[in-house]
């Protein structure tokens, strides 16, 4: 066998371009190859701690009569790690890659791993740095790289390229994997949704799917604010979770600073009992860039922009007002019209308000609007076509807006970015499995967006089965696991005994290959006492219960139902 050396420098690898699909051309002379000795990884959310060695091979191709570049980064392991998979990897806010830091979950399991620039102009350009070709015409190729076209050409050329540059011969199996969270996620499910036999399994999380509802909803919460004309500061929004927490932590049947039920906290906590609280928060000097969007840190997906420099604050005391809670009844209850009907899902009880995110006026000694970038570009560039980064303001905007805006999404992007198809049997038919999980106090997407996609599946593909049989029936190829206490893609240092599933990849080639079906998904403890200890985290629809310290998985109908929403606020199916 081969070393990494050998295999590893720009003749062999250029050989190992594969003939591309018809309509796609390979730049050989792109082609650039460097090898990679002992690196490490620590203290990752995707993957367990590792070193390895591995060959980066870099090259692009192009559409046939287009001017484009696509540019591909795969990490090969050393063939004598090879152990004949492939995974594709997803990006996160509004990239369509993670940077190199979701790249090591392949070759820790002996798998080649890639990413893709899609054609964007660069590994750290956005989609949305050329959604526009002129204001008030969409890119659409772009948008269409963006939505699911990238994707599946890295899987395409990626595979091919892995068989070659190992010399597999065509009978022996390449298992083919996918693992992404948030725009990752949706990425994730734009393939599953198409292409039947692209990939054996995908370990997707927190997918930013139902794209148009999805990006909307960040404005809700400052719409609400507007509405109420309260503008909660960042200490009594963060006085609000923090009595949340305090009061529903129990309610699982274990004291320890984590909400692992937030169903039971929606059913049996009043949050009025949080007015006249009080609050202290200490000055901060603020200073420096907003966080970056595009890719995020090491062993996660990006996240949606910062948007600006970070304002410096004054100290805050108070009690919580009657205001304030109005607002955070208001968001919690998630969007509804001016008639009352539900528009859309809310985020959990316990989770950050992170949307409804206030500034500081200096001058009136007042906190005022900031409205979030994420879902303000959105509606600028998406929607109304105008090469603009965020709305000058919510002025008229109302609760129904943000409906029309919703809808108007899934019509124009239906076909690209929306990605909620409920019919999976061709992926299911060719032997696909899906494990798919989501932060209970996810702040950035709600995780009842994958219970309404899950049970969507289940009703349409097994729509003659009892509620039992459907429910094992979707089990024995795609499962939901809900993650007590995490946030958005990690877990939660604010509820330290929240839980991560660090190794959900693996998980799911013991699942494909060895046929070792994951009933419960093991979830890590990052911080607080029991940092390093693992616990299993229950499959929906059972819930987590602690009886003498142990979790046990039950079966709770009326949670259940807690997680599911009647949108008929909304003039179609909403999958």
């Amino acid at each position: 066998m081969p070393a990494l050396s050998e295999v590893c420098e720009s003749a062999y690898a250029r050989s190992a371009l594969p003939s591309l699909p018809a309509g796609l051309t390979a730049s050989p002379d792109s082609l650039t190859a460097t090898a990679f000795t002992n690196k490490t990884v620590s203290n990752q959310n995707f993957y367990p701690d590792a070193s390895f060695s591995y060959c980066n091979v870099t090259f692009s191709y192009s559409h046939d009569g287009s001017n484009d570049n696509v540019w591909l980064t795969l990490w090969l392991p050393a063939p004598d790690k090879f152990e004949n998979r492939w995974l594709s990897t997803g990006g996160g806010g509004l990239a369509i890659n993670s940077g190199s830091s979701s790249l090591p979950g392949g070759i820790i399991y002996g798998a080649a791993a890639g990413l893709t620039d899609g054609g964007f102009g660069g590994f750290n350009t956005q989609a949305d740095a050329h959604w526009l070709l002129a204001p008030g015409t969409v890119n659409w190729p772009n948008a269409y790289m963006f939505g699911y076209q990238a994707q599946h050409e890295l899987a395409v050329i990626g595979k091919a390229y892995t068989r070659k540059f190992f010399a597999m011969n065509d009978s022996t199996k390449l298992y083919s994997y996918y693992q992404g969270c948030s725009e990752g996620g949706r990425e994730g499910w734009s393939q599953v949704q198409r292409y039947a036999d692209q990939w054996d399994g995908a370990a997707i999380a927190a997918p930013a799917f139902r794209f148009s509802f999805q990006q909307t909803q960040h404005l809700y919460q400052n719409v609400v604010e507007k509405t109420l004309n309260y503008y909660p500061s960042p200490c009594e929004f963060s006085k609000i979770v923090d009595e949340t927490v305090k009061a529903c932590d129990g309610l699982d049947g274990r004291v320890d600073g984590t909400i692992a039920r937030s169903d039971l906290c929606k059913l049996h906590f009043d949050i009025r009992t949080i007015i006249g609280k009080p609050y202290a928060c200490n000055a901060t000097t603020g200073g420096g860039p907003g966080g970056p969007g595009g890719p995020g840190g090491p062993g996660g997906p990006g996240g949606p922009p910062g948007f600006g420099p970070i304002s410096p604050t004054p100290a805050q005391n108070g009690t919580v007002s009657a205001q304030a809670v109005a607002v955070a009844t208001k968001i919690l209850q998630g969007l509804r019209d001016t008639s009352g009907k539900q528009v859309y899902v809310p985020y959990q009880f316990g989770a950050q308000f992170v949307d409804g995110a206030t500034k500081y006026n200096a001058a009136t000694g007042k906190w005022e609007l900031s409205i979030t970038g994420l879902g303000g570009e959105y509606i600028t560039r998406f929607l109304q076509l105008k090469d603009i980064n965020n709305l000058a303001s919510l002025d008229g905007v109302t609760y129904d807006t943000l409906k029309e805006w919703m809808i108007q999404g899934a019509q124009m992007y239906g076909d690209s970015l929306q990605t909620n198809w409920p019919d999976l049997t061709p992926f299911q038919a060719a032997g696909g499995k899906v494990l798919h999980f989501h932060g209970e106090q996810d702040d950035s997407i709600p995780p009842a967006s994958s219970v309404r996609y899950w049970e969507s599946v289940r009703s349409v593909m097994y729509p003659k089965l009892s509620d039992a049989a459907s429910t094992a029936a979707l089990q024995s190829w795609y499962r939901l696991f809900l993650v007590p206490g995490a946030v958005h893609c990690s877990p939660n240092q604010k509820q330290p005994n929240s839980l991560w599933p660090q190794t959900s990849l693996d998980v799911l080639i013991q699942w494909v290959e060895n046929k070792v079906v994951p009933k419960t998904l093991p979830g890590r403890f990052f911080y607080g006492a029991n940092q390093g200890k693992i616990e299993q985290i229950c499959a929906w629809p059972l819930r987590p219960f602690y009886t003498n310290g142990k979790v046990n998985c039950v079966n709770d109908q009326k949670s259940v139902a807690s997680w599911q929403y009647d949108l008929s606020g909304v003039p179609m199916p909403v999958y």
